[in-house]
């Protein structure tokens, strides 16, 4: 019998190769030549890439026995994931192989900050000796203010306290417990700006983290300070970064990342004061090495059959036919769960399963939950094998329970949580239909049959007459589409929940006007990730 076809398509670490093991039949190809490619995607079981191979639908369509891609590495840009999932094609990536990598740019970025390192070197290579003109500061008794305290966060935290130094943070889904496990002081937003002198974020990019450091954030740093991004371009304002740094609002700035890449013409370029890396937050040995093994073990997982726990999106493993629909249905709900949580950390989730698949494993679903829930919450890409210790790092406690009875549905599946306010969120899903449509059916104890929409709105307001026209005319005049409303109420003249979903993104704004108009004891908006 032949064994599998293993396709490299870039220079990976001969780790990689020796993880593989003796399986399999390994064959090289350089990806970038297209036609030399699709030859031996032909006969290939899976192919490993780094960043220059283009798995898009046309690759995946000419590899018709595919059932693996590995991306050695963090980011997907070149991989279609939709078509991948369309084929039956699994998707893996290494999450957590950069995150050490990262965590010590960062450190270098504020060393090289506050000692000028980049431009004396510089200018000692251009043979002046201006000691003067150089002189930094000690990031002794020095106040670092992190964004976000994910993995990559609580890693910096560890070395900055190395030096002495106090450490501020800001992250609304880190309970006190966690922070105080870290060592770290929880603040606002605002107060870590006003009080830090190095500032670093680790936020994952969303239409929400998107700009969050705009003029008005900068304008409340001290002088004295810098501001560090290497996890997200775009996340900082590069405009409002540009005109931060020539009026001296901040001392400097240090940017590994970037809005376009590469950064060709951005004045940001032409600055005294930034520091600047072309996106080398994974590139280090050791980092390449982790990813090449690390998606290794996962083409081993899948192919012999079995789940892959870092699957992006778990189109293979031994998951059963009657389980693998309610995955990206659990995952979904993961998402709107979290944007009802947003207001108070989550403390503990229960994953409720039930009527007939209790009669089949359905761990998978609780890791679905966990991945829905920090999808647009944490900087890390979030998988199957990381979401469980995200889950841990943050003080969530999560459990799994089964209950063949289910009155109402043949199957219904629930996201209850506490949080850390004393308050609980719940959420329930289904599948109905011979078509298997999406659909929620609860919402904080209200019962609702919803289907899902990229853009929900969802709100908790006292039962009156006239509601209903006043945030349906607040919408309209802001040319907001409805597609589709229900409202649901326990009892008349009590609370009412409604859930709209609407045709594009509501700005803020919006949300705020219309929150005061309704006087809306809930008012969020839910943007589901794909």
């Amino acid at each position: 019998m032949s064994k599998p076809v293993v396709l490299i398509a870039e220079e990976l670490s001969p780790a990689t190769v020796d993880a593989l093991g003796p399986d399999f039949d390994i064959h090289h190809v350089d990806g970038t030549d297209r036609s030399a490619l699709f030859a031996e995607l032909a006969t290939a079981q899976a192919v490993l890439v780094r960043s220059a191979t283009k798995m898009d639908a046309e690759a995946i369509k000419a590899a018709p026995r595919l059932k693996v891609i590995a991306r050695a590495g963090v980011g997907l840009d070149n991989v279609d994931i939709k078509a991948a999932t369309a084929a039956g094609v699994m998707v893996v990536n290494a999450p957590t192989s950069n995150i050490i990598s990262a965590a010590e740019l960062t450190v270098g970025h504020i060393l090289s900050l506050a000692r000028h390192i980049p431009a004396a070197s510089g200018a000692l290579a251009d043979g002046q000796w201006k000691r003067s003109k150089y002189t930094g500061v000690e990031l002794y008794e020095k106040t670092i203010g992190i964004i976000g305290l994910g993995r990559i966060g609580a890693l910096i935290t560890a070395r900055m306290q190395a030096f002495g130094t106090n450490v501020i943070a800001y992250d609304p889904y880190i309970t006190s417990a966690r922070a105080q496990q870290l060592g770290v002081t929880p603040v606002t937003l605002d107060e870590l700006l006003a009080q830090s002198d190095f500032v670093t974020i680790h936020m994952p990019k969303t239409p929400e983290t998107t700009g969050m450091i705009g003029a008005a954030q900068l304008k409340l740093m001290k002088p004295t300070a810098f501001v560090v991004n290497v996890a997200r371009g775009g996340l900082i304002d590069e405009e409002a970064l540009h005109e931060a740094l020539l009026a001296g609002t901040i001392a400097g700035a240090g940017l590994d990342v970037f809005v376009s890449e590469p950064p060709t013409g951005s004045p940001l370029l032409g600055l005294d004061n930034i520091i600047t890396t072309p996106h080398l937050g994974a590139s280090t040995d050791e980092a390449q090495e982790k990813a090449g093994v690390s998606v290794a073990k996962s083409v081993r997982l899948a192919l012999s059959g079995e789940l892959v726990p870092d699957a992006v999106n778990v189109a293979g493993g031994v998951i059963d036919s009657y389980v693998r629909p309610g995955i990206p249905l659990v995952e979904k709900l993961g998402q709107v769960f979290s944007g009802l949580a947003a207001h108070s950390p989550l403390t503990s989730v229960d994953v409720e399963v039930r009527g007939e698949l209790v009669e089949f494993d359905v761990s998978v679903l609780k890791l679905a939950a966990l991945k829905g829930i920090f999808t647009n919450v944490v900087s890390e890409t979030v998988s199957y094998v990381n979401a469980p210790l995200l889950a841990e790092q943050r003080g969530v406690t999560v459990r799994m329970l089964t209950d063949a009875e289910s009155p109402e549905y043949r199957n219904v599946i629930t996201l209850r949580g506490a949080l850390a306010d004393g308050s609980q969120v719940s959420v329930s899903g289904t599948l109905t239909g011979t078509k298997q449509i999406e659909k929620i059916v609860e919402i904080n104890g209200y019962d609702v049959e919803v289907p899902f929409a990229k853009n929900l709105i969802v709100m908790l307001y006292a039962d009156r007459p006239g509601i209903v026209a006043v945030y349906g005319r607040e919408f309209g005049e802001a040319n907001i589409n409805i597609a589709g409303m229900q409202i649901a109420r326990h009892e008349a003249g009590g609370k009412a929940l409604s859930v709209l979903t609407v045709d594009s993104e509501v700005p803020a704004g919006l949300l705020a006007s219309v929150r005061a108009a309704i006087d809306a004891e809930i008012m969020v908006e839910i943007d589901l990730t794909d």
